[in-house]
């Protein structure tokens, strides 16, 4: 006999026992009264007929709701959300409507959660097939329990990935050592570098291991395309610039001097001095900006040293005598950095700024830091026209300068990057014209200390 139906019978047998007592009370005031005997055997006949009905319908209705509830608990178990319960007419207070809305609401929200489930499901399997990373997840035996496509064409030729080794598929190392870093391995599907990434987690209590491996030759070529097409654009821009006026002065030389003597020019020597002279500038042009751009190439590591940031700024502040510079103090501290380079970096920003002030006719410029959290903030403000075009302010030789080189900027930024800071350059904020170029420099690059009290 089950549990319910034990319980059933603990039922009936309670709904027998508090009917008995009056039952026994009945027939006692039935039998030893003055009653006849076809009364006493009628009315004792009709009392059992009713007690035991009334045990038969309390077990009738008990087993009915009970059999609803059992009926609704194993649709969800089985995870048939449609099946849904009628609540008894009746009061609203009634203890088995309420369990009966109760395991409808609960239907529902386990519909709805499934439902989202399944999206999710469908979504990311859908971002995993149509991303260009491969991504695999190895149990804790080493074996393959999930690839996406990508996974499966880097390891082409190999069969089904699910459930082989990860030794078999040559991907030992991947499960192994540090994460994330740059993988150089050949597999069928291509050689690297690849990214590695390696994460942990867990999938029905058990330990899983999720590898996610990125090509990085497709981005390391299309920054390289982007590079050459850059450098062939400068290139050819500045060397079209210095070889035009060369042919043409040259080509007009050449037809001067191909007539015959008697039909040259007076001034001819002339000429060929003033065209001579033109292109031995164009071309010491030329020379300078072939000497700059592998000045520009070839900066060199930093040599890390102390370097005590109000005497840096100082020192740079007086080379400039052109306008005033004003140079607010802030938190002074030691730079663990490259003190040439520093320099250079500094001139750069100070020399734009006051060229900008030259070319506004009056105004200053203010060099300012402060000291945050660990990080150096310095920032070279001017009074200047300010920012026109900020497109190519890190473009390599652009400038709008008649005399710039426009490698300033970026060697500017090239130092403060080596530094592991950055540099930036936006128009004032504060009303006034002018423009403020902010280094920060980060203490995961120069170690910064504050040694003031």
């Amino acid at each position: 006999m089950s549990w319910s139906q034990r319980h059933e019978v603990r039922i009936t047998l309670l709904a027998l026992a508090a009917g008995a007592p009056a039952l026994l009370v009945a027939f006692g005031l039935l039998f030893f009264g003055d009653h006849s005997a076809k009364v006493r055997w009628t009315l004792a006949a009709l009392m059992m007929l009713a007690w035991i009905g009334g045990a038969a319908a309390l077990h009738a209705r008990v087993t009915r709701s009970l059999q609803v509830v059992s009926a609704l608990l194993a649709a969800l178990r089985e995870e048939d959300f449609s099946l849904r319960g009628r609540p008894t007419a009746g009061p609203a207070d009634d203890a088995l409507s309420d369990v009966i809305r109760e395991i409808n609401g609960l239907a529902d929200t386990l519909r709805e959660q499934r439902l989202g489930a399944f999206e999710a499901d469908a979504l990311l399997r859908k971002v995993m097939t149509e991303i260009d990373v491969a991504v695999l997840a190895f149990d804790a035996q080493g074996a393959v329990r999930l690839a996406n496509r990508t996974a499966e064409r880097l390891l082409e030729g190999t069969g089904d990935l699910l459930g082989r080794d990860a030794s078999a598929l040559g991907m030992s190392a991947c499960l192994e050592g540090q994460a994330p870093r740059t993988l150089l391995t050949v597999f069928p599907g291509g050689a690297g570098p690849w990214e590695l990434r390696r994460s942990q987690f867990r999938q029905r209590g058990l330990p899983h291991t999720l590898v996610v491996l990125t090509d990085l030759r497709r981005a390391l070529r299309e920054e390289e395309r982007q590079a050459w097409q850059r450098l062939v654009r400068v290139l050819g821009h500045e060397i079209n610039n210095s070889l035009a006026p060369i042919q043409s002065i040259a080509e007009h030389l050449g037809q001067q001097l191909a007539r015959p003597p008697g039909e040259r020019a007076a001034d001819l020597d002339e000429d060929l001095a003033g065209g001579l002279e033109i292109i031995t500038r164009r071309s010491a042009g030329l020379n300078r900006f072939l000497a700059a751009y592998a000045r520009l190439a070839r900066l060199p590591p930093p040599r890390l040293a102390a370097v005590e940031v109000a005497a840096w700024v100082g020192r740079v502040a007086a080379l400039e005598r052109r306008v005033p510079v004003l140079v607010e103090p802030g938190l002074d501290g030691l730079l663990h950095a490259d003190g040439d380079q520093l320099d250079q970096l500094l001139i750069n920003l100070v020399r734009n700024a006051a060229d900008a002030v030259l070319a506004a006719g009056d105004g200053d410029v203010m060099v300012t830091w402060r000291i945050t959290a660990g990080t150096l903030e310095l920032v070279v403000r001017d009074d200047g026209p300010g920012l026109a075009e900020t497109a190519n302010l890190f473009v390599p030789f652009f400038t709008t300068k008649p005399d710039g080189s426009g490698i300033g900027l970026v060697l500017a930024r090239q130092i403060a990057e080596a530094h592991g800071g950055a540099l930036s350059l936006h128009n004032r904020g504060d009303g006034r014209r002018g423009c403020e170029a902010c280094v920060r420099l980060a203490a995961t690059g120069p170690r910064l200390v504050d040694h003031c009290p």
